[in-house]
């Protein structure tokens, strides 16, 4: 288990930077069959030079009507009238800079009839052909796969799953811890999708990688003294996590008429990619088990994971930290 640990937290730090502080919201609700009311809205905490700015269809103008900031300078807002005489449907429409910035967005195109379509652009993906207006996904499927997207595209929260399982013994036990996490997520999670609690997304980024340093350390002192009752600790760090999980399922626009809907599936689907992880893990541990290692490999692990663990949190904290100043 530890070994395995250590080898799925060094590909997590590996594979992919933090998680993205704030995601961006990119929103066209169509009036006509041929304009469009769009809703720009970004951070301003971004990493220093990275410009963001929507890429339109081809063939549509579009013409910046308002400008301004809000939620106390914390974000920029653009409300802009897009002119599409021959339609959307079949062309790219996107943003440029993602991959400088190094931040999601949350792009939602409302029809004139039928339901939404909503994706998540990235660096990797900083464009999208938009289907025609029958082709939307349901909201309780939308909602679901943005949930387990949201969580295992979060190199933060996928370290701290895997530094629960590190940290409690027996499985029992890490169920249980799971399980706590779960519930405190879930519960600030929906109070802030709701706009019942409002927090700061850069400082309740930063609580989160101090949360997962905090984390590494309590692995590195189990040997002195086993971790009692974990569940408590899961549950506090996980109504933290939940506000950062609510940071990308605020920006998408609630559907008013589905709200517990939404709420529902993209809980589950976080719960989803936790148990894909947790499976993961312990698939390959029934199989590790079979292989002959070293009783050293196994003492030299739970260490190792704890300083892979460890680093890339604090290396998060001085990121995050340094965003808030520049």
């Amino acid at each position: 288990m530890r070994a395995l640990l250590l080898m799925l937290a060094v590909l997590v730090v590996g594979g992919a930077g933090a998680h993205p502080l704030a995601p961006a919201l990119l929103s066209l609700h169509q009036t006509a069959p041929d304009r469009f009311e769009v809703l720009w809205r970004s951070s301003l905490v971004r990493t220093p030079g990275a410009a963001l700015a929507p890429q339109w269809p081809t063939g549509c103008a579009a013409e910046r009507r308002e400008a301004s900031a809000i939620d106390d300078d914390a974000a920029w807002v653009e409300h802009w009238a897009l002119h599409c005489p021959a339609g959307i449907e079949g062309r790219r429409i996107g943003v440029d800079g993602l991959a400088r910035a190094g931040i999601n967005v949350i792009l939602r195109i409302q029809p004139l009839h039928g339901a939404a379509q909503q994706v998540l652009l990235d660096a990797a993906r900083s464009a999208y052909v938009i289907a025609p207006s029958g082709a939307a996904t349901p909201v309780f499927t939308h909602y679901l796969a943005l949930g387990v997207e949201h969580l295992l595209l979060g190199p933060d929260h996928l370290l701290f799953v895997l530094g629960l399982m590190l940290l409690v013994r027996g499985l029992r036990a890490q169920v249980w811890t799971l399980t706590a996490f779960t519930l405190g997520h879930s519960i600030t999670l929906s109070l802030a999708a709701l706009g019942l609690v409002r927090a700061s997304p850069v400082l309740t980024e930063l609580a989160i990688a101090a949360s997962i340093l905090w984390l590494a350390t309590a692995i590195l002192r189990r040997g002195q003294a086993p971790a009692r009752r974990p569940w408590i600790m899961a549950v506090l760090f996980g109504l933290l996590h939940g506000l950062g999980f609510a940071g990308a399922l605020a920006q998408t626009g609630l559907p008013l008429d589905e709200i517990p809907q939404a709420l529902v599936a993209f809980n589950l689907g976080i719960e989803v990619g936790q148990l894909a992880v947790v499976a993961l893990v312990l698939g390959a541990v029934a199989v590790l088990r079979r292989a002959r290692v070293r009783p050293g490999v196994w003492m030299a692990a739970r260490p190792l994971t704890a300083y892979v663990i460890g680093s890339a949190a604090a290396y998060w904290c001085w990121e995050r930290s340094a965003v808030i100043w520049l």
